[in-house]
């Protein structure tokens, strides 16, 4: 009895045969059961059904509680794109009107955007001006319900590519600046150019041509005394053409434009009313 308690004593040692080289046995069973589970999500996934509508307006609740990318309510996110996509904007409480572009052209402004209706009496005294200066036969009234609007009648014509201003257009200059230097009238000046025009070393396309023919007339008309805070520069390039038939549809499109109104247009006491 005594040699069997000894044979089975806690305290001795009992020494294993060394481990084979390699990585544990259980390892292997361990990596089929991840690929397993692997291949089960994977294949819940290929049956799951996208429900985009659910999918946007939760995306769209986020955006617009912490700002960044927002989708307009109805717009569907195509295939191949993330909502990162979508253009950046913040979102305001308050409703903003959306800025027209109409504004940013003559026509526009003057048009849909002028201020208050001037008076009978100012459509007089505008009148009696331009005879004072000899330009009565030279301009074209409009009368709308918003003001008054002056266009020159006669148009500043360019040779191909150049920016030269005709000595035929003197003569305009002359009376308009007399005019502009005395009565608080502001000026637009409009640059155009025919369809794909380019200057004649190369280097302007039509837009870059357009402003310069604008230019070369704001600096003559500073030069004979008009304020530089009366004018206002715009330029087209070639997207306004003259409509007229023929090879006089090019050359009466190279041209400089000078449209006139009675007051600043920055004048206090107006309004601009936006539609």
């Amino acid at each position: 009895m005594a040699e069997e308690t000894e044979s089975f004593s806690p305290q001795e040692e009992v020494k294993c045969p060394p481990c084979a080289p390699g990585l544990p046995l259980w390892m292997a069973t361990f990596t089929d059961l991840i690929l397993l589970l692997l291949t089960f999500f994977v294949l819940l996934l290929s049956f799951a059904k996208t429900e985009t509508a659910k999918y946007q307006a939760a995306l769209g609740s986020i955006r617009d509680a912490f700002g960044g990318n927002v989708m307009r309510q109805g717009q569907v996110i195509e295939k191949g794109k993330s909502a990162e996509d979508m253009p950046v904007m913040m979102e305001s409480k308050d409703f903003i009107r959306p800025f027209p572009i109409e504004f940013l052209t003559t026509e526009g402004f003057f048009d849909k955007h002028e201020f208050n209706r001037e008076s009978e009496e100012n459509l007089e005294n505008m009148t009696d001006d331009l005879k004072d200066f000899a330009l009565n036969d030279s301009v074209k009234i409009h009368e709308m319900a918003e003001g008054i609007k002056v266009r020159l009648k006669d148009k500043i014509y360019f040779a191909q590519g150049s920016t030269e201003i005709s000595s035929m257009s003197f003569e305009i200059f002359d009376n308009l600046s007399k005019l502009l230097s005395k009565k608080n009238w502001a000026i637009f000046v409009e640059g155009y150019s025919s369809k794909g025009e380019v200057s004649q070393d190369g280097k302007s396309d039509s837009f870059i041509l357009s402003s310069l023919r604008a230019a070369k007339v704001v600096k003559m008309l500073v030069a004979k005394g008009v304020r530089p805070k009366k004018i206002t520069t715009v330029f087209y390039g070639d997207t306004r053409p003259v409509k007229v038939n023929g090879k006089e549809n090019i050359k009466l499109s190279r041209r400089v434009e000078i449209i006139i109104r009675k007051r600043d247009l920055r004048a206090p006491g107006f309004k601009v009313h936006a539609k």
